[in-house]
């Protein structure tokens, strides 16, 4: 599943592909946002660990969690 953060004041944002599900990442998200935790710590598929403050969160883009399709149409 594709996830986008955005970050307060930051031009960037962060893109990565995660193994969790979409439940996971909103529990996550939640969390983060209710206070429960100080910050969305989250892991990509190759195993890299993201942590951002709770506070400095602008959004979360959750994508969907089908692959990709490889190849020609014709």
């Amino acid at each position: 599943m594709d996830l986008r953060i955005g970050i307060q004041n930051s031009p960037r944002e962060l893109s990565f592909e995660t193994s969790l599900t979409a439940a996971e990442v909103e529990q996550a998200v939640s969390a983060a946002l209710s206070g429960q935790s100080p910050v969305l710590r989250l892991a990509d598929a190759k195993g890299a660990v993201y942590v951002v403050p709770a506070a400095a969160l602008a959004y979360v883009e959750i994508g969907t969690e089908e692959s990709r399709k490889i190849g020609f149409v014709g």
